[in-house]
């Protein structure tokens, strides 16, 4: 325990925000893990016409917050969206303004409830009527307007690079809405949806260098799955004629910012069908899910417009020649 106020005395930030959770405690308010009853989502909020003189309760992380005297604004948001939100002590009551949000900081979650109504800046803004402490932050957020820059950090603190770097979330949602439309697509077309076996007796389905566990009862040395290949064949030999499998595979390999040693791969199998139907098949998956997930299949990438709606085949063998003149 004493290294531990050793610690504080050295990190003062840290102290002064323990400091503010001793106090709240003192006025029997929970700093973490408070129960809210959340009703709908910032950007759900952010939809709506302050004329339409509508109560919201929601809840989010404080991102900026200022204030003098009795009055505060802060921006505090969701994985929806960000709003402004105005607290006024005459409009909030004594007991809240005094025990709680002289008490917030960034990073802090917060419920509040209130109204809609647009500042003289011309911003949606939720006036708060009433307000919650859900999770004190300890930790002081990176600052602002830099944001989160450094590539290590971000990659080992991904819970802080989300919170920093709207992008990154989006990402994710992208990454999610992705994995269900090529499910959709393959289920649609009489595909089933398999899981097989993550530990492997025996090396195979690629050339790659396996991570290697042990199986105590059995007593023997187990492979994580390189890909899973080799059973979803057996599958096609035991009578199912579509089948695919959409799970991680672990390659004890490189690591990097690009390449992962465990990360999520589809494969599939289909009975009766040459390789010209397996790139019919591939150009539609890439497609669909791009429609379905940007609403277009015009991308960008990399500076470069691309589209994924139609694809030319050309041989590799000519392909070759045509960009280095070599023919084999």
């Amino acid at each position: 325990m004493e290294k531990y106020f050793d610690r504080l005395e050295k990190e003062p930030l840290i102290a002064e925000r323990w400091k503010k959770i001793e106090e709240l405690e003192s006025y029997g308010i929970k700093a973490f893990g408070s129960k809210y009853d959340k009703q709908i989502m910032i950007g759900d909020i952010l939809k709506h016409n302050p004329e339409e003189n509508l109560k919201f309760k929601t809840a989010g992380r404080i991102m900026s917050l200022r204030g003098k005297g009795k009055v505060y604004f802060a921006h505090i948001e969701d994985q929806s969206g960000k709003i402004q939100i105005y607290i006024k002590k005459d409009e909030l009551g004594e007991e809240q303004f005094d025990h709680i949000v002289k008490m917030l900081n960034v990073g802090d979650i917060i419920g509040v409830e209130g109204e809609l109504f647009i500042t003289h800046t011309e911003e949606l803004t939720l006036r708060v009527k009433s307000i919650a402490l859900l999770t004190k932050n300890v930790r002081s957020l990176p600052e602002k307007y830099h944001g989160l820059t450094d590539v290590e950090i971000r990659y080992r603190k991904r819970y802080v690079d989300l919170i920093m770097n709207p992008e990154v979330r989006e990402t994710f949602i992208k990454r999610t809405q992705i994995i269900k439309a090529v499910r959709k697509y393959l289920d649609d077309r009489g595909f089933l949806e398999v899981e097989t076996p993550i530990m492997h007796p025996i090396l195979g389905g690629a050339a790659a260098k396996p991570f290697i566990t042990h199986h105590n009862t059995l007593n023997i040395d187990l492979y994580l799955r390189i890909a899973p290949e080799l059973y979803l064949k057996k599958l096609i030999v035991g009578g199912f004629e579509r089948v695919y499998d959409l799970n991680r595979n672990f390659r004890n390999e490189g690591i990097s910012t690009r390449h992962n040693p465990e990360f999520t791969m589809v494969e599939l199998y289909q009975a009766h069908a040459d390789f010209n139907d397996m790139m019919d098949l591939c150009e539609g998956i890439i497609s669909s899910v791009c429609q379905e997930v940007n609403g277009t299949t015009d991308i960008e990438y990399d500076g470069v417009q691309l589209s994924l709606k139609n694809f030319a085949r050309v041989h590799m063998v000519d392909m070759i020649k045509d960009v280095t003149g070599v023919d084999f």
